[in-house]
Formats: C-alpha cells, sequence, structure tokens
C-alpha cells in the first residue's frame, strides 16, 4: 500500500482547522505505539493498493475510521508501505467537510482501541488485567491495614468485592492469553494462503507468457 503523506509537507501550514492538527498526531501516535508502526500519515485518503491488498482487506468500517483500519490491516498482516509526500491545500472558501471533528474522531479512536483488542489481544488484557488489579489493590489495603491494627476486618463487603475483582483480573488475564494464541495462529495461516496465492498467480502468469 502506497501511502500520500500530506503531514510530512504543507498539511500544517495550510490546515486552518486546529482540532484535525491535533487529531492526526494523535491518531499517528497510537497506531504506531500501539501496531509498531512508522506511519507518517494515517488518515490521508490519497492511498493506492495491491491486487492482494485489496483482496485480503475486510472492509468493516462504514466511515472516516476505514483508512485507520486499512493501516492497521497492513501493519498487523506485514504488507509492504511506503508513504510519499503529497502537497495539500486547504479547502476554497465555501466548500464544506463531511468530517465532524469530534464524532468522527471519538468514532476513530473507538476503532483504534477495537483493533488493539482483536489483534493485539494479549496487550489489551493485560491492560484491563492490571487496572483491575490494581483497583483490587486499593479497595483491600484499608482492610488489610484495619486487620493489622486491630486484627479484625470491619469491612467484610470490600474484602469480598476485592478478592472477586482479583480474581477477575487474573482471568482477564488468561483470556488474553488465550486470544493472543488464537491471533498468531490466524495469521500464520493467513500468511500460508497469501503465499499459496502468490506461488499460484506466479505459475499462471508464467502459463500466460507461454
Amino acid at each position: 500500500m502506497v501511502i500520500g503523506d500530506r503531514l510530512s509537507s504543507t498539511y500544517f501550514t495550510e490546515n486552518k482547522r486546529m482540532f484535525h492538527n491535533t487529531g492526526n498526531i494523535l491518531v499517528r501516535k497510537l497506531v504506531n505505539s500501539f501496531f509498531g508502526g512508522n506511519i507518517t500519515d494515517i488518515m490521508t485518503g490519497y492511498r493506492a493498493f495491491s491486487r492482494m491488498f485489496v483482496k485480503s482487506f475486510p472492509v468493516l468500517s462504514k466511515g472516516f475510521e476505514i483508512e485507520t483500519e486499512m493501516t492497521i490491516h497492513a501493519l498487523d498482516k506485514n504488507f509492504t508501505l511506503a508513504s510519499i509526500p503529497v502537497g495539500y491545500r486547504d479547502r476554497p472558501d465555501g466548500s464544506v467537510s463531511k468530517l465532524n471533528t469530534f464524532a468522527d474522531g471519538f468514532k476513530v479512536l473507538r476503532t483504534i482501541a477495537r483493533l488493539f483488542r482483536d489483534y493485539k489481544p494479549f496487550q489489551f488484557f493485560s491492560i484491563v488485567s492490571g487496572i483491575i488489579f490494581l483497583i483490587a489493590l486499593l479497595l483491600l489495603l484499608p482492610v488489610l491495614v484495619e486487620y493489622y491494627k486491630t486484627g479484625l476486618v470491619p469491612r467484610i463487603p470490600t474484602f469480598i468485592a476485592s478478592c472477586f475483582m482479583a480474581l477477575f483480573a487474573l482471568q482477564t488475564f488468561a483470556c488474553g492469553l488465550i486470544l493472543d494464541t488464537q491471533s498468531k495462529k490466524s495469521r500464520q495461516n493467513f500468511e500460508i494462503q497469501m503465499n499459496i496465492l502468490e506461488s499460484f498467480v506466479a505459475s499462471k502468469n508464467e502459463s500466460d507468457k507461454k
């Protein structure tokens, strides 16, 4: 996939919508951090695709979040990515953008979170598990302090709640491990299918030349 990179050229000098600049930077940092990429412009619509990419990409989004989904799909499936700087000019007077800064921006962030859960389940559920476990410790700490001081457990409901939350955190972590194994197997199957398809296309081209 070839990406027309606006942010490395004239975007920040031409674009007059401040929140769009902030949103582009935020999305770029989140995607590159979560998925190990180095993409300079995530939200650009200037893209060219190989036939292999088009046939393997499941279109699930309906709005502006599709650019994010295409980029994450390419990163996760190890497709070759190239960024080409392109010139950008702001909209002429009287032209109205279909992009709703906050509504569509929220959809993009929600898409990143959903795909992070689907493509990186171990990391996602580890974070969720850690947050739940931390809350359980914060609830349990006053109970333990009171127990060491008096030998009594006056906050039994708090104690029970913290224990159940700790168990839930452990279950969440285990779910992340299981889903991560499935995700790796799915990625391996995808690679095998792509290799078979590439071999078939190559042999067909050779046959056509003869």
